[in-house]
């Protein structure tokens, strides 16, 4: 009986601890405070605001604004000190095609996106080659019938000077081919979700944006070079199109900042609603 009474006094004194212990962890995390500005990339705005949602549940002291005008705008609202965060779908910290290094800045490695081709669903083309796309975008191809479609003038959707998706786009599926403005039958938008609706509701419409915007009745994503947009095929390789996603900060991230991006990188987050988002974790990718 005494044995008895010594276990159950030990055990209970256990149970008292471990409560304790995870008392103590919950606090701990509670007490983080702080306010985070991300600016920026509009093909990871879903992924910062899925982070932010569940990061603040987490912890309920820190607040998160997020907003999407163009990877560009991310490390230049950074540089100015207005945003914590520049979300890019380049590393903002080197020269690129177009854009020159911004100095001092931290290239904090967040996500693999997949960038796909799409049109307006009356088009009836399911796969464009390099060429094909170089033709079309550099305005020497304008009618659908001469890549396999009907006889219809292509409309042309591109994205702004500055937009990251724009950047990849040009570098992988035009290998460096030029995006030419033309008078008729083009258009630029500002944003991925602006790029959705332009070709959705413009028929013989063409565009790209990365895939978790790919989704509904009125657009498709058509295979390039033979191969769909997948994850799969990001991963196994055979589909080209594709970049890192980045958060750049001002030196070193520090405090709710760094914790922020800490979760972003985290491999709960990035094997669970990352994956849901149809973005795929950067330990998925060789290089």
């Amino acid at each position: 009986m005494k044995v008895f009474k010594k276990l159950t006094v030990t055990a209970l004194t256990a149970v008292i601890a471990v409560t304790a212990s995870f008392a103590g962890i919950a606090a701990a995390a509670d007490s983080l405070k702080g306010k985070i500005t991300v600016n920026g990339s509009t093909a990871l705005l879903p992924l910062t605001l899925q982070a932010a949602k569940e990061f603040q549940k987490l912890h309920p002291k820190v607040k998160i604004a997020a907003s999407g005008k163009g990877s560009v705008t991310g490390p230049q609202a950074v540089k100015k000190g207005i945003a914590d965060i520049g979300a890019c779908d380049w590393d903002a910290s080197i020269d690129v095609p177009g854009f020159k290094a911004f100095d001092g800045q931290v290239a904090n490695k967040v996500a693999v996106i997949p960038f796909a081709t799409i049109v307006n669903k009356n088009v009836g083309v399911d796969n464009l080659t390099t060429e094909q796309l170089q033709g079309i975008y550099s305005g020497k191809i304008t009618n659908w019938k001469e890549v396999g479609g009907s006889d219809a003038s292509i409309v042309v959707v591109t994205r702004a000077f500055g937009s990251g998706t724009r950047v990849n786009y040009q570098a992988k599926a035009l290998a460096g081919g030029d995006i030419v403005k033309k008078e008729k039958n083009y258009k630029e938008t500002g944003s991925s979700g602006d790029m959705k609706t332009a070709v959705a509701t413009t028929p013989n419409a063409i565009g790209y944006i990365d895939l978790v915007y790919v989704s509904g009745s009125d657009i498709k994503a058509v295979k390039f070079n033979g191969v769909a947009a997948t994850t799969d095929n990001v991963i196994n390789g055979s589909y080209k199109i594709w970049a890192y996603g980045y958060y750049m900060t001002k030196g070193q991230p520090t405090g709710a900042t760094k914790e922020f991006i800490d979760y972003v990188q985290s491999k709960k987050f990035q094997n669970g609603s990352l994956k849901k988002l149809k973005f795929i974790p950067i330990a998925a990718m060789k290089g």
